[in-house]
């Protein structure tokens, strides 16, 4: 009979077979979450935070960081809308960097330069694009001058000039300089007005 039991419990349990686990929305939750966190890697103040809570000492946590490394891949890189995330998860490969983002300078200034970037981009780029020539314009054909006829000849006139006399102005309708022509400016108006009460009430 305990050959009976034994063969009852081996009923009960599942076989140990390697069964493969099937996500069961085809992955898309899972999808989602690495596209999420990727994307978050795009703020300096988050890689900042981790490095601060220490995870980047934790060998699991760099596997992940390498495992992710596939959103690199152009079928997936569509899907990403803050690109510098792909920049830091390369830099989060190196320990170097990964040591330096603990630091609350490190971080401003990638902070800074990332603002940097995203202002100046399209200035940036525009400097490389290499200008097109412009087309060059077709000549058009010379046209005939008209036949000039001739002038006829002026009959000289003597002006006599002083050495001392001024030259005219080029300005034609400025008061010649020393008149006593008042000016008409608010600052002036105001100060007759006033002088004019006082003469009235004396």
């Amino acid at each position: 009979m305990a050959s009976g039991t034994e063969s009852d419990e081996t009923a009960d349990t599942p076989p140990l077979t390697n069964t493969i686990y099937k996500d069961p929305d085809d992955g898309r939750q899972r999808f989602l979450l690495e596209l999420e966190f990727v994307q978050c890697l795009a703020n300096p103040t988050y890689i900042h935070y981790l490095a601060q809570n220490r995870y980047f000492e934790d060998e699991a946590f760099i596997g992940y960081l390498k495992y992710l490394q596939y959103w690199q891949r152009p079928e997936y890189t569509k899907f990403i809308m803050y690109p510098h995330c792909l920049f830091f998860l390369e830099q989060l490969q190196n320990a170097n960097f990964r040591n330096a983002m603990a630091h609350p300078v490190n971080k401003e200034l990638a902070h800074r330069q990332q603002f940097y970037f995203w202002k100046n981009y399209r200035n940036n780029r525009l400097k490389h694009i290499l200008p097109r020539p412009l087309p060059e314009p077709v000549a058009a054909p010379p046209t005939p001058a008209p036949p000039q006829q001739p002038v006829p000849p002026v009959p000289a006139t003597t002006v006599s000039v002083t050495a001392n006399a001024p030259a005219p102005s080029p300005m034609q309708y400025a008061a010649p300089p020393g008149s006593a022509l008042a000016k008409n400016e608010a600052r002036n108006s105001g100060v007759d007005r006033r002088k004019r009460k006082r003469m009235v009430k004396n």
